[in-house]
């Protein structure tokens, strides 16, 4: 049975947990005050690849607080939004801790990221997000080949695909994560890394996030974003992420090959 959320209360920012883990900090004033690192670089990424305000189709894998569909919201106004949160009782938990804005077009729908995406029309999204996590990890079925192939079919042309991953000094998890997406969006697809300097050097496990698309990925506005962060963030681009995972393949349900991302430390 899954524990019940926890609200938290500190200053302006509500913050979420389930069990031992954080799950989202919301700004109760300021929908464009982003707490968590990783979510600062899902918006970077976000503000790289498409300018505001023009409104983005996007479909959340995981929800949660819904702090980064609420900053969608706020920064590209009108933006429809697809939220798959299969934990029905924090969605009503956090709809009635935080309320969500008026004039917003964010649906959550009750589905595990497997089959939400599965029932999603081809091409319908600028931007899929993955950002779920059960007990700390990221589930083996969000991402695995085939399941990235299901992505690469609901995103758009010049659509952008990001997902949070934690994992161990190497990031070998991630490499296998990338080479999927690759393998999912076919020739000429890339792959980036977005994180802090000493998570990408090794130094810690943390979180990345993995940034790929069918074409040349924003880099030059990726890098200038992170130049203006307060925090010490770094990109690995392509050609570096691929030498990197240079033995790294994709996971694959059909050779039983897979895995929840890797525990995080106690």
């Amino acid at each position: 049975m899954t524990d019940a959320a926890e609200f938290e209360q500190d200053g302006d920012v509500m913050w979420i947990r389930i069990g031992e883990h954080p799950q989202s900090a919301v700004s109760l004033t300021d929908p464009e005050l982003l707490v968590f690192e990783y979510v600062q670089h899902l918006a970077l990424c976000i503000d790289a690849g498409f300018a505001r305000p023009a409104p983005l189709r996007t479909t959340h894998v995981g929800g949660a607080g819904l702090t980064l569909a609420r900053w969608m919201h706020a920064t590209r106004p009108g933006s429809p939004q697809i939220v798959l949160e299969p934990d029905v009782p924090l969605t009503e938990a956090v709809r009635g801790e935080l309320p969500l804005p008026r004039g917003h077009r964010i649906r959550v729908r009750p589905l595990r990221g497997e089959e939400g995406v599965a029932g999603l029309a081809t091409a319908s999204a600028d931007l899929v997000i993955l950002d779920a996590y059960v007990d700390g990890r990221v589930p083996a079925g969000l991402t695995t080949v085939k399941w990235l192939g299901e992505v690469a079919r609901v995103l758009a042309p010049g659509g952008l695909f990001l997902a949070n991953l934690g994992d161990r000094p190497g990031l070998r998890y991630a490499a296998r994560v990338a080479s999927g997406a690759r393998a999912a969006l076919g020739p000429g697809a890339q792959t980036a890394y977005v994180g802090l300097h000493h998570v990408l050097k090794g130094k810690g496990y943390g979180n990345v996030v993995l940034a790929a698309s069918r074409g040349p990925l924003p880099l030059f506005e990726m890098r200038r974003a992170t130049a203006r962060l307060a925090l010490p963030t770094g990109v690995v681009p392509p050609n570096d992420v691929i030498s990197r995972g240079a033995n790294a393949t994709p996971f694959s349900a059909a050779t039983d090959d897979t895995a929840d991302s890797p525990v995080p430390p106690g």
